[in-house]
């Protein structure tokens, strides 16, 4: 690999940075008693409110239909992630360092694994907050789950919730995309 692709996978490494300082994903609700709405960001390390008081907000209307609180602390992924990216940054760098084309390929590889996972934990973690509700919820509707989109909108009775990909994501996907046109542009020197 020559120094202008050593550079380019260096910057598609340190694009990761980003993740730390934007949020990942975005959760927006709309609702008659909100008509402003409510959101929720989901940060590397974080699942914070759009505004000030939002993530109380959205607690307490979850606590009607039975869903268990939002306590970031609780969740261990956001523990794991911050690891992840510093593992990924890291890694490219070595890889921008040795100039190897191939584990540009083995880097792309984990990255695209560990984002499906990511992907997969996140609707596992919607479902899980949709389906297991409280029996001494105050509002019981037979046979209603409350599960968050993955991606897109859904209707939850009087309430539409958004989710979708935020700046961190996209900082993600052009770190990979930096990276795999390195990979591309590579085999021209082997």
């Amino acid at each position: 690999m020559d120094n202008q692709k050593r550079i380019l996978m260096a910057l598609a490494a340190l694009l990761l940075i980003g993740v730390y300082f934007v949020p990942i994903w975005s959760i927006s609700m709309k609702a008659p008693q909100y008509p402003e709405g409510l959101g929720m960001n989901i940060t590397v390390d974080n699942i914070v409110g759009k505004e000030k008081n939002d993530l109380n907000n959205i607690n307490g209307l979850n606590h009607y239909i039975g869903m268990k609180e939002i306590q970031p602390d609780s969740i261990p992924e956001l523990k794991i992630m911050p690891v992840i990216f510093g593992f990924l940054i890291i890694s490219g760098l070595i890889i921008a360092f040795m100039g190897r084309r191939k584990w540009i390929l083995y880097w792309l590889g984990l990255f695209v694994l560990l984002a499906v996972a990511g992907l997969v934990d996140f609707y596992i973690w919607g479902y899980d907050y949709g389906h297991n509700l409280s029996p001494d919820a105050p509002i019981k509707v037979p046979g209603m789950s409350y599960q968050p989109p993955l991606i897109g909108s859904k209707q939850l009775l009087n309430i539409d919730a958004t989710s979708l990909p935020h700046i961190g994501f996209y900082l993600s996907l052009l770190s990979m995309s930096v990276a795999g046109l390195v990979w591309w542009k590579s085999k021209e020197d082997e």
